[in-house]
């Protein structure tokens, strides 16, 4: 099979992006970490759809904002499979707020999205780098989002983090390099449960409006995101520091949606 094989953690894989990627590599062949936070039971169901696909997972508890947490997932894998020869950055946490609202935007709320949404990255490639290098090869992708490269999202903290996340993809492929490869995907608007929560009623009016507004005349979904990240990290391609943005060309002009 195509990843038979390979190990593979994907961080925030209860859910999301995270979880169409864990499921897509053992499709595969892969052994996937499905790391989760808080999500035990919804990370349990991937890592079992992953095993039902065709590779081995394992669902592992971690919170990435920790460097021992971070240290431990990466040594659980290799004392699964020996090796460790990708990582997904996909966990990520957000508050919504708006763009021009700075009194309720608290310092704490901007501390944790930064601590897991860039320190949380950055801590785990750490955790894996040195086995990667030992290995002579390895590949790293970090789910980011076009809020970082536009400067609007669901608080400018959030925003402020992708950024920063993309920014950090550079230095990490620089550093990394000749042995590891470390890029990104930014998606633009994705479907499913985690917007669905967020804007209830408005959803359907969001997709609707994302869908009309894109030159792609469509809303991405976590399986295209995931097909981009699982491209990235497991093809034999030449493509490092590469922020691939996949939003189904709303970069090119379109204003930011809002459920109306």
């Amino acid at each position: 099979m195509e990843f038979e094989g390979r190990t593979v953690i994907v961080t925030g894989a209860g859910t999301g992006v995270g979880a169409a990627a864990a499921k897509r590599l053992a499709g595969g062949g892969a052994n996937v970490v499905v790391n989760y936070s808080r999500s035990r039971d919804e990370a349990e169901a991937v890592a079992a759809a992953c095993r039902e696909a065709g590779g081995d997972a394992a669902a592992a508890q971690g919170d990435v904002a920790s460097d021992e947490d971070c240290k431990r997932l990466a040594g659980e894998a290799v004392a699964r499979w020996g090796r460790i020869d990708g990582l997904i950055n996909s966990a990520g946490t957000t508050v919504f707020r708006p763009g021009n609202d700075f009194e309720t935007l608290s310092q704490e709320d901007f501390q944790r999205i930064y601590s897991v949404n860039v320190v949380g990255a950055f801590l785990m490639t750490r955790a894996v780098a040195a086995q990667m290098k030992s290995q002579g090869s390895g590949s790293v992708v970090n789910i980011s989002s076009i809020a970082g490269v536009m400067g609007v999202g669901s608080s400018i903290a959030y925003a402020a983090s992708k950024g920063a996340l993309n920014t950090l993809t550079l230095s990490l492929a620089r550093a990394l390099a000749p042995e590891i490869r470390v890029n990104t995907v930014a998606p633009g608007f994705i479907t499913g449960r985690w917007w669905r929560e967020k804007m209830g009623e408005g959803y359907d009016k969001m997709v609707a409006n994302t869908e009309a507004a894109t030159p792609l005349k469509r809303a991405g979904t976590p399986e295209d995101m995931a097909a981009a990240a699982v491209w990235l990290l497991c093809g034999d391609i030449n493509i490092t520091g590469e922020i691939l943005i996949s939003d189904a060309g709303m970069h090119l002009g379109a204003a930011p949606l809002k459920a109306r």
